[in-house]
């Protein structure tokens, strides 16, 4: 008895066009050698480096770019605080002590002048013992731009008279009122700020090189040089910093000159700041030195400091980057601080800190309040960098 044959295979008819005359195409094979056509921003997504995707990452953190541009905005005005300054640092009106802020008008009885101020008259307030200002609205004196004023040293060093605006002819321009000399607090404003932010960047690279150089080595070596350096790091950390700020600060001779005792005191601010970042420094090298390209590089005979420098370093510096933005406003607060407690910066230098030294009196507050602009400058430097910084940190995070 033979076996029933089995029934042929089922028959599968492609489907037919409606068209009886078209043609009908087969798909072509899979081919896995075929390149995959891609949009075109995916394609650029995939082709882009590390520094571009964390400036793309940047860009949407709109809080971050304005705080980028108010910092350019700063440090424009350290390079040419003489320019924008209408007086010279260390000009004087005695006529005109404690004058409150000048208001700028563009509008005179209904007629258009542009930019102009009143001139201002006092009377002395027997009962109060205070000046009493009095705006003359009846000339306006309109102000001068691009012009020449008070005789300057461009940085010290090249002589010029080139203000970017300028009093009225015979008569004044105090944007943010005088102090108890009649110094323009406007213009010290503008050269304070260059002595500031000038500190938190000499401080944070003094910081910078102790931190990445003493982390490095314990991230890479461990050991007793480990031990050592976290042994520092725990001991400058459990000193109370404003007082060890004070104390070192007093350390410093009166009488030594104002651009040594600026060094000296960026000198402490970064002696001290430095182990944070130590730390963080540290704990990504010991995460990164088992790394197989680590490995590779000691096997072609690299020595530490290249593997450090070339190789594991380069690979979270946009943290490093962010960490040393967020780390620029202690050094501005703490050279403040310091200034303000007469322990810091003195005249003749001009800082943010030397400025409020006056108003430390509770009356000179109350009665004239610009006394207080420094205070506002020191924040907005501040915020700044600490949005900056967050910025920096969630554009340099690689799951974002």
């Amino acid at each position: 008895m033979t076996a029933p044959e089995a029934p042929p295979p089922p028959v599968v008819h492609a489907p037919v066009p409606d068209d009886p005359d078209a043609h009908f195409v087969c798909p072509a094979p899979f081919d896995p050698t075929a390149e995959e056509v891609l949009p075109e921003a995916r394609q650029k997504a995939l082709e882009a480096g590390h520094w571009r995707m964390v400036w793309w990452k940047l860009r949407r953190h709109r809080l971050a770019v304005v705080s980028g541009l108010v910092l350019i905005g700063l440090y424009l005005i350290v390079l040419f605080a003489e320019v924008l300054a209408p007086y010279a640092l260390g000009d004087r009106d005695t006529n005109h002590i404690y004058a409150p802020p000048q208001r700028i008008h563009l509008v005179h009885e209904g007629e258009f002048i542009g930019p102009f101020v009143y001139p201002v008259q006092y009377t002395l307030d027997m009962v109060r013992l205070k000046r009493e200002y009095t705006p003359d609205t009846r000339t306006p004196q309109p102000i001068r731009f691009f012009c020449s004023g008070p005789s300057y040293e461009f940085w010290g060093m090249i002589p010029a008279d080139f203000h970017l605006m300028c009093a009225p002819e015979g008569g004044t321009l105090f944007l943010l009122g005088t102090d108890r000399l009649g110094q323009d607090m406007f213009s010290r404003l503008l050269y304070g700020t260059r002595i500031s932010m000038t500190v938190g960047l000499i401080g944070i690279a003094i910081s910078f090189v102790i931190g990445v150089t003493l982390g490095g080595l314990a991230g890479y070596l461990g050991g007793w040089i480990d031990t050592v350096v976290q042994r520092m790091i725990e001991i400058l950390r459990s000193l109370p910093e404003l007082p060890l700020w004070m104390a070192l600060s007093a350390a410093v001779p009166v009488t030594w000159s104002p651009i040594v005792v600026f060094f000296c005191i960026t000198l402490i601010l970064g002696l001290i700041d430095w182990p944070g970042l130590a730390r963080a420094v540290r704990s990504k090298l010991l995460a990164l030195r088992e790394e197989d390209y680590v490995t590779a590089a000691q096997l072609m005979g690299a020595r530490p400091a290249r593997v450090i420098g070339r190789h594991l370093l380069p690979n979270f510096s946009s943290h490093l980057i962010a960490s040393v933005t967020l780390s620029i406003p202690g050094m501005i607060l703490g050279e403040t601080a310091l200034s303000f407690l007469g322990l810091g910066l003195r005249p003749p230098v001009t800082s943010w800190g030397v400025m409020l030294t006056e108003a430390q009196n509770i009356e000179a507050v109350v009665l004239y309040p610009w006394l207080m602009t420094p205070m506002a400058a020191v924040m907005i430097a501040v915020l700044a960098f600490n949005f900056l910084g967050d910025g920096l940190r969630d554009a340099a995070d690689p799951y974002d």
